[in-house]
């Protein structure tokens, strides 16, 4: 027969993990409604929504059923969309040119949702991948082998002032290229438009996690990958202190918000980000990210909602305080239960 032992400890940690109420007692992080933005895609046209093959629960939405999206967002607690147009290749150039659409769709989608929930912060991406025929950020060299920074920074002033102009609260760089921050922070203040926000894609990654994302903008179809590098002005995922130089120029420059790009595979980005500056931070739960999750649980091999809102605590635990997921609309309904 086995002697009872006892220890002798004057702490035990698990005396506060005994009930449901002891544990909720001392919970240190809790995840809001108001902590998530919505990523949302907006196409021309009447038709009804179109699913995301690699996205399970994401659909493109006409502009419509965009408004209908971002009322019943905005009920459940969700403070800030974040718009991304998905343009028919006929419509798209070298130069992305239509970015300077004066009544383009990401325009047009901005007045209507600003209209019909005035309360709502719209945020829009600011970067030509939508509208280039070539499917990168900006506009190539002659040699079209890599993207020309300064051009391409004229155009992003353009199309920051044209979507400031058009209502939106917060434009958000995700281009990558040197200087934009400051050129888009002078470009809106000399337009007059001082109280619109700059999120600044600040340490976005040349990550492998992009690729459902540009499934659902259209700019893999032109490229003609998935796959296509963007080497030369994204960050090398190997590079820990580049995240930082990134994010110090970006704030110097005028940036509101800064960005960490992807955000699971990154939590310790997250987490010198948010050691280094007490400005708001933002993280990016990305398409890949949310597709890992969905197409792991379909097989059995995880349990979705246990996964889904593990990996949402961890990148708020890490130092987020706004989180772009496609989880946003399911987290919101289930936390105002």
């Amino acid at each position: 027969m086995t002697q009872e032992f006892k220890l002798d400890l004057p702490v035990r940690p698990r005396r506060l993990r005994r009930t449901p109420a002891l544990r909720a007692m001392v919970e240190e992080t809790v995840l809001r409604p108001a902590d998530f933005i919505a990523p949302l895609f907006v196409i021309d046209g009447k038709g009804a929504p179109e699913p995301v093959a690699s996205m399970p629960g994401v659909s493109r939405f006409n502009i419509a059923d965009l408004v209908k999206e971002c009322r019943a967002l905005h009920k459940l607690g969700v403070q800030a969309v974040a718009l991304f147009p998905k343009f028919d290749a006929k419509l798209k150039n070298a130069e992305g040119s239509r970015a300077l659409d004066a009544d383009g769709l990401i325009l047009r989608a901005i007045r209507a949702v600003k209209r019909a929930v005035p309360g709502l912060v719209v945020m829009t991406d600011i970067a030509l991948d939508p509208f280039t025929s070539h499917g990168h950020d900006g506009v190539l060299n002659a040699a079209g082998d890599d993207v020309e920074n300064d051009r391409t920074v004229g155009i992003l002033r353009e199309m920051a002032v044209l979507h400031a102009q058009a209502g939106v609260d917060v434009v958000a760089p995700s281009d990558m290229m040197d200087g934009r921050i400051g050129a888009i922070r002078e470009a809106l203040d000399a337009a007059g438009l001082t109280g619109t926000g700059i999120m600044a894609y600040s340490a976005k990654f040349n990550s492998a996690y992009y690729g459902p994302f540009r499934d659902a903008v259209g700019s893999a179809s032109a490229a003609g990958t998935r796959l296509l590098s963007k080497a030369t002005y994204q960050l090398d995922p190997a590079n820990r202190r580049e995240s930082l130089v990134e994010a110090t120029l970006d704030l110097a420059e005028g940036a509101d918000i800064v960005m960490v790009k992807p955000a699971g595979p990154y939590l310790d980005i997250i987490r010198e980000v948010r050691d280094a500056t007490a400005t708001p931070l933002a993280a990016y739960q990305v398409s890949g990210e949310y597709a890992q999750i969905h197409a792991a649980a379909k097989l059995g091999w995880l349990d979705y909602a246990r996964c889904r809102h593990e990996s949402l605590l961890a990148i708020k635990r890490a130092g987020a305080d706004l989180i772009l997921t496609y989880f946003a609309k399911e987290m919101a309904q289930l936390l105002r239960r």
